[in-house]
């Protein structure tokens, strides 16, 4: 018997999404508004999802507690008030779009988590616009 459980985070992050290989007519074209070279920010949400077997002896799939600390150590301490072009290794060589962001985020964890747990990241950059990564192809 599957359980999938959630835990919500929050951080706040700049960015410019840029390609260096590209114009800066053509990174304009694609990315707009986004391209500000003096880097724009955004309020992410972020939800972790696992799915276990409950364990039999906790009646829990996650320790929750365990869960939390591994994101804040993990990612919030690594991306939250940072410019993620300048401030991050993750993001030096790769463009930090959301997608990006969540594939990032989900190898992280996937290091510390086992794999005995599906593991799914979906992060909003607005309430309009997200993204979900679960490491399989969708």
């Amino acid at each position: 018997m599957k359980v999938a459980v959630y835990r919500k985070e929050h951080f706040n992050a700049a960015h410019r999404l840029h390609n260096p290989d590209w114009s800066e007519e053509q990174n304009t074209r694609v990315f707009g508004k986004c391209n500000n070279p003096h880097f724009h920010g955004h309020n992410y949400d972020l939800i972790v999802k696992l799915v276990g077997e409950i364990d039999p002896n906790t009646g829990y799939v996650y320790d929750m507690k365990i869960l939390s600390d591994l994101i804040k150590e993990n990612v919030l301490n690594k991306f939250d008030h940072k410019n993620l072009n300048l401030d991050t290794d993750e993001f030096k060589n790769l463009n930090p779009t959301a997608e990006n962001i969540a594939v990032v985020i989900w190898n992280i964890l996937r290091n510390k988590i086992d794999t005995k747990y599906e593991i799914t990241i979906r992060l909003y950059e607005t309430e309009r616009n997200f993204v979900e990564y679960n490491g399989n192809d969708i």
